[in-house]
């Protein structure tokens, strides 16, 4: 379903999972009362919406611990909005595991360090984040100088956040620090290169210089 834009038939569904319409039905129940947003019913089609579901998982002690320090961390030094989500999905995973293992990882022996600054456990970097998700340019107003930049990563450091964008125009990387930012205004023009390639081409520049 995930790779059809309009609704498919269950029998067609069906067909291509090698399995009979009555098992195809009790298994489309079964995921929607796990979460799953499917659309439709027998007779007109079945649509799966966009977003995610992550179906039941599996884990080992030390992929648990590895979780819960992740989401830790991103609890202390992510932005307002991120360090909110870090405990939704704490709570989501949670409900899904025994209730001794829950015990367990509410006292968990593996702490990140101290929580960031308050000043950026406040911070909203939202728009940055889906400018980079959509891969809108941005005019950006930086201390007193104005920039046009396709943002590519923002780096979360305990004592600050760093904004790295790419200017077509000249061709070089610019490095914001997000509490200096003094506005942001989101543009329509798209970037038509690879966010990867570029990705790698700064990360390459950043461990020259420390060579």
């Amino acid at each position: 379903m995930r790779t059809n834009r309009y609704p498919i038939s269950g029998e067609k569904l069906a067909q291509k999972l090698n399995i009979s319409p009555r098992t195809l039905y009790r298994d489309i129940a079964l995921l929607k009362d796990k979460g799953a947003e499917i659309i439709g019913e027998p007779g007109i089609g079945y649509i799966l919406r966009p977003g995610f579901f992550i179906p039941p998982l599996m884990f080992n002690q030390e992929e648990l611990d590895a979780i819960v320090l992740g989401l830790q961390w991103v609890q202390q030094y992510g932005d307002a909005p991120l360090s909110k989500a870090s405990q939704n999905v704490f709570s989501k995973i949670s409900e899904g595991l025994p209730k001794n293992t829950v015990k367990e990882m509410n006292r968990l022996t593996l702490r990140v360090g101290a929580p960031a600054k308050e000043e950026h456990q406040k911070e909203d970097l939202s728009e940055l984040r889906n400018a980079i998700r959509m891969r809108n340019k941005l005019e950006i107003k930086y201390r007193s100088k104005t920039f046009l930049i396709f943002p590519i990563t923002i780096g979360y450091f305990k004592d600050k956040r760093i904004l790295v964008g790419w200017d077509d125009d000249k061709e070089v990387f610019h490095h914001f620090d997000t509490k200096k930012v003094i506005l942001i205004k989101t543009l329509e023009q798209m970037l038509l290169k690879s966010q990867g390639c570029l990705f790698d081409q700064w990360l390459k520049a950043e461990l020259a210089t420390m060579t």
